[in-house]
């Protein structure tokens, strides 16, 4: 374990083994008895001798110990599911379900940017729009579904007064950040419970600007109450950019922020090696636009290279936007549908 003060190797030592000595602490409660004092009021204490003066901390969390305390939390309070057998698939196809840049939390009023905007106009939307998809995928023998999560889920990554993003730009919020995360998190289990009875999710996160760290943590919460079921799976590390392979295809997963989009393909190659080897078709699904862009990067004249495509957003304009005339895009949820021929359907939306 890396440790955080600037000492020796041999302190450390000393340290770690003050720290387990019993006798130590003995002495310890009997100083405490002696003068008065609750030993339980003890959580720091200066400990001197002849080669060192030591600061110590008897009742703190190690590691292990705190990582130890989140599995036991998680444990005690994550739902069970049943087991749910799916008919086989000759000709499995996969659903990508992308709720793009929903920004829970958003505000925006309708006598000031032509549109209403709030916490319930953001849940019903997602609601609305995966619900259409699923109602356009329904010719298609769905083996898997790949739900995109994160990609400014939630508006503000900051509390207090400035209700502001990851780097603090302040925004026009609809209640508090608390309010925020439950709700998406609420949201999402909502969403999951209604695709697990089509097929197994696969939930896959993507780290974005607005939310950053509450992001992250909802991708946690959501993994920690499907901890206990077979038929999800969710992808909450931090890394920016994800791959998914699927039979013939390879999907990259970005917010749209990180990287520069000429070097895309070339990061896909470079960082999953084996699954572009072992692909014949590839994609990347960016967001952080709110409008649909697309780009064709070919390898040859005859076989397709990487598709790099900016997915609409469900969200409505809040007043900054309005105001800079960033107006007038479709508002949509967007879906894919694969199978070993590659992406064959592209499913939208519409609000």
């Amino acid at each position: 374990m890396n440790k955080r003060y600037r000492l020796k190797q041999d302190e450390w030592k000393l340290i770690d083994e003050y720290r387990a000595d019993k006798e130590a602490k003995s002495l310890l409660a009997g100083e405490c008895e002696e003068v008065g004092i609750d030993i339980n009021s003890v959580s720091h204490y200066w400990y001197k001798s002849k080669k060192f003066s030591i600061f110590a901390k008897p009742n703190e969390f190690t590691r292990n110990e705190f990582l130890k305390s989140i599995e036991e939390l998680i444990s005690n309070y994550s739902p069970s599911y049943p087991q749910i057998d799916y008919p086989k698939r000759e000709d499995g196809h996969l659903l990508i379900i992308n709720p793009a840049d929903v920004h829970i939390g958003k505000f925006a009023d309708s006598l000031e940017t032509g549109d209403d905007y709030n916490i319930e106009i953001a849940k019903e939307r997602v609601r609305e729009g995966v619900k259409g998809i699923l109602r356009n995928a329904e010719g298609y023998p769905l083996e898997k579904i790949l739900f995109c999560i994160g990609n400014d889920i939630l508006h503000t990554d900051t509390s207090l007064s400035t209700n502001g993003t990851t780097k603090g730009t302040p925004q026009d919020t609809d209640g508090k950040w608390f309010r925020h995360f439950t709700e998406a998190l609420e949201l999402y289990v909502e969403i999951v419970e209604m695709l697990i009875q089509i097929a197994p999710v696969d939930c896959v996160h993507s780290m974005s600007n607005h939310d950053y760290m509450s992001g992250f943590h909802l991708a946690h919460a959501l993994k920690s109450w499907y901890r206990n079921t077979d038929s999800v799976k969710v992808d909450a590390e931090p890394k920016h950019r994800k791959y998914y392979s699927w039979k013939n295809s390879l999907i990259g997963l970005t917010h749209g922020d990180g990287a520069k989009l000429n070097s895309l393909p070339l990061h896909m190659a470079q960082e999953e090696p084996i699954m572009w080897a072992n692909t014949k078709y590839r994609y990347w699904y960016l967001h952080h636009l709110h409008h649909k862009q697309r780009y064709k990067f070919m390898s040859s004249f005859d076989n397709i290279g990487v598709t790099v495509e900016f997915l609409r957003s469900p969200s409505g304009s809040d007043s900054w936007h309005y105001q800079k005339g960033y107006t007038g895009s479709i508002k949509a949820v967007e879906g894919f549908v694969h199978n070993k021929y590659g992406q064959i359907a592209h499913l939208t939306h519409i609000f």
